[in-house]
């Protein structure tokens, strides 16, 4: 297949494809219940040292 048979809408075709791929591909990892207690470990990242720092409520004004 040389590269004057391949028109422009032939390759958009392509990538648009190779794209929805990939976007499912992803959904499919993120979405994946495997995945769910890495997902919410991270998610709790923020407030992994808040005890370390945080002031009791009893001692706020």
């Amino acid at each position: 297949m040389s590269l004057e048979l391949i028109d422009i809408g032939t390759l958009r075709g392509a990538g648009t494809a190779l794209v929805l791929l990939a976007f499912t591909c992803v959904t499919l990892w993120a979405y994946s219940s495997k995945r769910k207690p890495a997902f919410d470990e991270a998610a709790m990242l923020p407030f992994a040292d808040e005890s370390k720092h945080a002031v009791p409520r009893s001692k706020t004004p």
